[in-house]
């Protein structure tokens, strides 16, 4: 369970000091005041990963050189400071200098978000993402695997793209992606089989007509990685980057037999997309034991309201649950499932369930 949460100079953030409810909480408030920008901490927190941004440096309060986050959980404190261009890390004031020993036993986090249907509707790297996040919590060998391959993928396209390269060098590369490579191909197939069982029961639930789902792994090779590899290095030099490998793998979703991107209506796209987040959480619970942390942000304007009730009914009970709204209509009669707090410009105050100040003092930024 997550405590407490301190950030500095962490996006709209210069300072903030936060006791979390221990159920979670719903963040009320109007666009850009902060709601997203604290889920997105939570989730960097517990993964070194952010939704939002690729570079480190968008996490930065505007005209800050540095952020800092301090998360308190039941397994312990995890600070995160970024500065002169690097990340240093610490479990319980102990420095991790290597990211999969501060990765190791973290709590794992699910990500929900209104733009998930790019996972259905979007290109391959869409798909390959949502793998890697869920597969990086899943399986330390998946999070070691996919690092290396990355690194290595990054020096080969630079040597790519050298004039001076040699054929030896880029066999040698070649090497390293086919053995991390391999690695990630035959994690990725089964991790893709253990989520199908969860995909459709989440997608059962909240779908309103018993649709049929199916996922199949794409890769961009068939047989030995190695060869293809070789076989593909004209096209390489050509292009100056690798053209083919897990980097360039996909699956691909169907309902009812049909191609769920070019066929199926937006509420069914949503529909399918929320059904693979939600399988992430079945999955972490299963396989790790602990209950994920929700992080939502902002979906239930998406969706209709018997998908919505269904959803909301389709959420872990375990789970710690944080949600980001701009209002409280899809709610209707139903009463506020969680906490609610309000976010305006930065500062976190408590509201009653009718959405009136509480008799509370606002948790106003304070020095981390």
């Amino acid at each position: 369970m997550l405590n407490a949460l301190r950030l500095r100079n962490f996006r709209c953030y210069k300072t903030l000091n936060w006791q979390i409810p221990a159920e979670g909480a719903l963040l009320l408030g109007s666009n850009a005041q902060g709601k997203t920008s604290l889920l997105e901490a939570i989730c960097f927190a517990l993964t070194l990963h952010s939704p939002r941004a690729g570079k480190l440096d968008r996490l930065v309060t505007h005209g800050c050189e540095e952020f800092g986050i301090s998360l308190s959980t039941d397994e312990g404190t995890r600070k995160l400071l970024w500065q002169q261009r690097k990340l240093n890390t610490q479990v319980d004031g102990i420095p991790r200098r290597d990211f999969n020993e501060y990765l190791a036993d973290a709590p794992p986090v699910v990500w929900l978000s209104n733009t998930d249907i790019s996972i259905v509707t979007g290109g391959a790297e869409e798909r390959r993402n949502y793998l890697d996040f869920v597969g990086s919590q899943w399986h330390p060998a998946y999070r070691s695997a996919l690092r290396e391959y990355r690194k290595t993928l990054k020096s080969r396209n630079m040597l790519l793209r050298n004039p001076r390269h040699t054929a030896a060098t880029l066999r040698s590369y070649a090497e390293l992606l086919s053995r991390y490579g391999e690695i990630l191909l035959t994690l990725r197939r089964q991790l893709l089989d253990l989520l199908q069982p969860y995909i459709r029961r989440y997608h059962s639930n909240i779908s309103v007509k018993g649709e049929n789902v199916s996922v199949t792994y794409r890769p961009s090779v068939e047989g030995n990685l190695q060869s293809a590899y070789e076989q593909a290095l004209p096209a390489d030099e050509r292009n100056g980057f690798t053209t083919i490998g897990p980097h360039r793998d996909d699956f691909e979703l169907h309902i009812n037999g049909v191609p769920a991107a070019e066929y199926a209506s937006e509420g069914q796209q949503r529909t399918l997309a929320t059904s693979l987040i939600l399988a992430q959480a079945g999955l972490l619970q299963v396989e790790t034991g602990r209950a994920p942390t929700l992080l939502i942000d902002d979906i239930f304007g998406e969706l209709d309201p018997s998908r919505r009730k269904a959803l909301l009914n389709s959420l872990p009970e375990d789970s710690q649950i944080f949600i980001t709204t701009t209002h409280l209509d899809w709610l209707g009669s139903d009463r506020v499932p969680l906490p609610l707090l309000n976010i305006d410009n930065g500062s976190i105050s408590e509201l009653t369930s009718s959405g009136e100040p509480a008799n509370r003092p606002p948790q106003r930024p304070s020095h981390p």
